[in-house]
């Protein structure tokens, strides 16, 4: 179904998309809301994740003994020539390294296990979610945006929650084990190699403000090119007949080059910060030479406390420098985690209530009372709608004109088996009262009613089995095409489709194709036509066999030939079932059972062809306009 996206045009983009995916709630490091949500996907998994923190515990605490071996070997063995001594020294640090490469195998192998879990489950619930939210949320939001939240930002979740937690815990033990172990060997040579420490307290520091900024930007601007690359590529066919190349070309180089920017700029901080803690390494390293080797040479220390400080020394920085690379990746999981649980508490404007019924078999009535209906991008707006739109009507009798307002205070009655037309002006309501009958928008006053049901009263599910729709611009999914006409019944036979497509006079011209009903569909349908598509979408129409069908302009893009074909099977398809046509040529609904006349958001005429045409209103100034048009 056509759905009208003005509402949305204005102000939205890739550049739209920059500064919206640019703004943040707070401008905090940390945020204890977002990382509890987001454990809470580690729940299911937490026997694995107790498993992985014990192995890195395990991993920690056999890389802490490394060194002090050595120092054994060193002043015991060594020193006093044990070879025997040595021999079992040597033999226990091999076993060390055996036990700390088995241990990082396994613990490597339950951290993907677990990513990829989170992976599927985070993007299978953003999916769900994204099915539940109104048209009017797709309307407005670009799909390459979308995307890049489901795939990227969904991405470094995982990286934080799969290994940021392990890699912390990892690094903690480290740097405490080491910290401990130094001070028992010398306290007074680990106080003097600490003394780096402020320096390295000040250059983390001035890293962390740079790149709380830095890497939320990078988000923001990748999340931009997505969205401005999907938009383009969906448009191409556009861009090419206006042979506005060269301009996409253009503003894409500027998305992407601030992209690039972005991404520079925080690797930038990285190429400062992280040598920066390799330097303080090295000088630490140092005091440890020369202050240690002073004390072995007054006999102050033993040489295998030295070189285990050394080694102590060189291990300390390395979970620094890890720690700072898990903050960036924290940076970029916070604004990715923001934007994901954005996604996820948006709500759905037209969701059940929670005593919704099943919609009984229905014999196809539809009346709408009273319906006035506004494009909203919020249910606080749309109750905010309600109460202005109630306030009005108490002060005068007459309806209120809001801009915001796509329909007013329509009132119609459909009786079972009718065929009903919409017609008028483009942007006059037609497609929003189709759209309110399929509820796939909510009203914002009054109600719409199948077979005296109140459809916010059932369930989403049980009416639109009812209910069928055959778009103006017809959507074909990546399959073949008898994939494409059973979507309308999944358990449909081959046979079934077949009757579907004879129905729909689609069976000819699949018959006549090389692989017939198992011709695969290129991206957009493109390997059809127009019109072959729309016989294909009224075959899976058919096969679905509602009560209620709609059509919205089905005829709109098509040959004369091929609205021949259309018509005769709309007439068939029609037979007994309610309709609801919304026309653009006229000449197509002459023998509609009721037509009306919307304009301005209201039906303004109602009536069959010779009424409508002898009224001298509307309708005949649009029919005798598309009848000069067409001689």
């Amino acid at each position: 179904m056509s759905i009208s996206i003005g509402a949305a045009s204005a102000g939205m983009g890739p550049r739209s998309a920059i500064e919206d995916f640019g703004q943040y709630k707070e401008d905090r490091a940390f945020d204890f809301y977002i990382v509890a949500r987001l454990l809470e996907y580690l729940r299911p998994h937490w026997r694995r994740m107790a498993a992985a923190l014990a192995l890195v515990l395990v991993s920690s605490a056999l890389t802490l003994s490394a060194p002090y071996l050595i120092k054994i070997a060193i002043d015991e063995n060594i020193a006093r020539g044990d070879a025997a001594g040595l021999a079992q020294v040597a033999l226990l640090l091999a076993g060390v390294f055996v036990a700390i490469y088995f241990a990082t195998a396994a613990l490597q192998y339950l951290l993907s296990w677990v990513g990829q879990k989170i992976l599927a489950t985070l993007r299978a619930q953003l999916f769900r979610h994204l099915q539940k939210l109104p048209l009017g949320y797709h309307d407005t939001h670009i799909v390459g945006v979308t995307i890049s939240r489901v795939i990227n930002d969904v991405s470094v979740i995982n990286d934080l929650l799969s290994q940021g937690v392990v890699t912390f815990a990892g690094d903690a033990v480290v740097l405490i084990g080491i910290v401990a172990v130094m001070l028992s060997m010398s306290p007074k040579l680990a106080l003097i190699t600490f003394c780096v420490l402020p320096l390295m307290m000040l250059a983390t520091w001035l890293f962390a403000r740079q790149a709380q900024v830095a890497f939320r930007q990078t988000r923001a601007r990748i999340a931009a090119v997505v969205g401005d690359l999907a938009e383009n590529i969906s448009g191409m066919r556009v861009i090419q007949a206006f042979a506005q190349e060269e301009e996409t070309q253009e503003h894409f180089d500027e998305v992407n080059r601030a992209n690039r920017d972005a991404h520079i700029a925080a690797m930038t901080l990285s190429f400062i910060f992280l040598p920066t803690v390799e330097f303080l390494g090295i000088l630490a390293t140092g005091i440890v030479l020369w202050f240690g080797g002073l004390a072995v040479i007054g006999d102050e220390l033993t040489l295998g406390v030295v070189v285990a400080f050394l080694a102590y020394v060189t291990r300390f920085f390395q979970p620094i420098q890890e720690l700072s690379q898990l903050y960036t990746t924290m940076q970029a999981a916070m604004a990715g985690g923001e934007r994901v649980l954005d996604l996820l508490d948006t709500q759905p404007d037209v969701r059940d209530v929670v005593d919704a019924i099943e919609m009984p078999p229905i014999i196809g009535r539809v009346e709408l009372r009273d319906v006035s209906f506004a494009y909203r991008g919020s249910a606080t707006e749309d109750a905010e709608a309600r109460m202005s739109f109630r306030a009005e009507r108490e002060i005068s009798s007459v309806s209120p004109v809001a801009p915001n307002y796509v329909l007013r205070d329509v009132n119609l009655v459909v009786e079972p088996g009718q065929t009903v037309a919409l017609v008028g002006p483009t942007g006059a309501g037609k497609t929003s009262i189709a759209n309110l009958i399929a509820r796939l928008y909510e009203t914002t006053d009054g109600a719409v009613l199948i077979d005296g049901y109140d459809v916010r009263a059932v369930a989403q599910r049980s009416l639109r089995r009812q209910t069928g729709i055959v778009p103006q611009e017809p959507f074909l999914f990546a399959g073949t095409i008898a994939d494409n006409i059973r979507f309308g019944h999944l358990d449909a036979t081959p046979r079934e489709i077949e009757d579907a497509a004879r129905l729909a006079n689609a069976h000819e011209f699949i018959a006549a194709l090389p692989d017939g009903y198992g011709t695969a569909i290129q991206e957009g349908g493109v390997n059809l036509s127009v019109g072959q598509r729309q016989l294909i979408c009224i075959a899976r129409a058919a096969l679905a066999n509602p009560r209620i069908l709609i059509l919205d302009e089905a005829t709109a893009s098509v040959d004369t030939l091929t609205e021949m074909l259309i018509q005769d099977a709309l007439a068939r398809l029609l037979a007994g079932r309610t309709a609801i046509v919304i026309a653009h040529r006229l000449s197509t609904i002459r023998n509609a059972d009721l037509i009306c006349v919307v304009n301005d958001g209201r039906i303004v005429e109602r009536g069959r062809h010779a009424e409508l045409l002898a009224h001298g209103g509307l309708y005949r100034q649009l029919y005798e306009r598309q009848f000069v048009e067409s001689q």
